[in-house]
């Protein structure tokens, strides 16, 4: 038994086709199939279950890839804290970013990462919140980015920023023309909402729920961009956080008074990590970036900041 036989066990779990778990491994698939048979011969217990179609893997099979990942997991922190001794800033990262902040944040700050440190990668991975925390868990990922509150239970956090929400609206829609909007001016208004498991769903809800606005059970959006189509055909009115904002824009976004609601984004990984040092300097190097980064309500509309006040 040797850790690459436990990846070709835990790829199959994950692949359910021998082909496409060879693939992953970068070997090819009589190879991989041999090492797995070599495996239950050496363990006395049949691991897979071969399907004319798929593979899936026997109960007790699935129970050893699970306990494979932990292994594998400590076997990679153990490398990766030889190497951090070195240079924490060399080497790969793999961090989760959530898709309503992913094509917004990202811009703003791989550049500075990448002048910064040359030697270090990013590599980069779009998920929902609860996806993100469980491949956290699992060791897939080494830190995620995400919008706050999460549980934190053995997790470290350092909050990147705070992001405002605004209401958009279509530009001929009777409220566009104010210079901000209170929630209760939305009330007996359609809101437009993402689909479920997005927390900037939840988020909208919870600023929404003292008011009585109506929420559209016609349309649950994939991404803000669908969101922003939808309120410019002034089929109803959403709620888009900062850096969704654009200028010029094909919706007017109105700053929320009083109250001015946000998020904290922030970039949370296991405590256990041996790549701490490289995480909390990857997270300081962000939160200057957006610190000093002119962002997009912070710029002029017709006239009107959109600074947070």
């Amino acid at each position: 038994m040797n850790l690459k036989t436990l990846r070709y066990l835990v790829s199959l779990d994950e692949k359910r086709h021998f082909g496409r778990a060879a693939e992953a491994c970068f070997v090819s698939q009589p190879t991989l199939s041999a090492q797995l048979k070599k495996l239950e011969e050496e363990l006395g217990v049949e691991l897979v279950e071969r399907r004319h179609k798929n593979v899936l893997l026997t109960p007790v099979g699935a129970e050893i890839a699970r306990r494979a990942r932990r292994i594998l997991q400590d076997a990679d922190e153990l490398v990766a804290l030889a190497r951090s001794q070195q240079d924490p800033m060399v080497g790969q990262v793999r961090l989760g970013i959530i898709p309503t902040l992913a094509p917004y944040l990202l811009p703003h700050v791989l550049p500075d990462l990448r002048t910064r440190y040359p030697d270090l990668r990013c590599l980069l991975f779009e998920y929902q919140t609860l996806v993100l925390l469980e491949r956290l868990d699992r060791g897939e990922l080494d830190a995620a980015i995400l919008a706050l509150p999460v549980p934190l239970d053995g997790l470290q956090h350092r909050v990147l920023f705070e992001e405002p929400f605004f209401v958009a609206v279509a530009p001929d829609h009777p409220l566009a023309g104010r210079p901000h909007i209170s929630l209760e001016a939305l009330r007996e208004e359609t809101l437009l909402l993402l689909e479920d498991g997005h927390c900037l769903r939840d988020q909208a809800l919870d600023i929404c729920s003292r008011v009585d606005v109506h929420e559209s059970h016609d349309l649950r959006a994939t991404s803000l961009e669908t969101l922003r189509q939808m309120v410019a055909a002034n089929i109803g009115v959403t709620l888009l956080p900062g850096l969704a904002i654009r200028q010029p824009d094909e919706v007017r976004t109105l700053p929320i008074r009083p109250g001015s609601p946000h998020r904290q984004i922030a970039m949370v990984w296991r405590t256990s990590n041996p790549r701490g040092t490289t995480l909390s300097l990857l997270t300081e190097a962000m939160a200057e970036t957006m610190a000093s980064a002119i962002l997009p309500w912070q710029q002029g509309d017709a006239g009107i900041s959109l600074r947070p006040q």
